[in-house]
């Protein structure tokens, strides 16, 4: 891997996107519709790159006057652990915060704890559990909040 690049998530990478949905999320995964609808309603969206090649992507929704939600953060099983899903979320929560956001939350799988001990090195704490959030496996959600200082 040379040098990863994030930039803007446009409607071409939603191709590429769906892959990577269907390996890591399975049922649960995110349609071409859904990334669409994202887009259409301005929300902010990255991708990280690799030459052009998508490595993974995240998405942020502001909710005014001062809230934010982490929609997803994905990077492709095979170049995980090499500080991509970092470079996202860093980039979302540099976003939040000049959007003016006080708090961010997010929602993760009850199960994913690589993903809850990321969230956790960047100040996200649990304040909640969604039971059976992720209905077709019924997997519980843990709620997770960062509070700005």
């Amino acid at each position: 891997m040379s040098t990863v690049r994030l930039g803007r998530f446009r409607w071409w990478h939603i191709d590429g996107a769906l892959p990577i949905e269907a390996d890591l999320f399975g049922a649960e995964q995110w349609s071409a519709a859904m990334f669409w609808n994202e887009l259409a309603n301005g929300h902010y969206y990255r991708v990280a790159t690799d030459d052009g090649e998508l490595l993974g992507y995240a998405g942020l929704t502001v909710v005014p006057p001062d809230e934010a939600w982490v929609q997803n953060i994905a990077v492709r099983r095979d170049v995980q652990r090499r500080g991509i899903g970092r470079l996202l979320l860093e980039d979302l929560l540099a976003q939040a915060a000049r959007l003016g956001a006080r708090r961010t939350l997010l929602e993760v799988a009850a199960d994913n704890a690589p993903a809850q001990r990321l969230y956790a090195m960047y100040g996200f704490e649990p304040v909640g559990i969604r039971r059976g959030y992720y209905q077709s496996s019924n997997t519980d959600a843990l709620v997770m909040q960062r509070n700005e200082d």
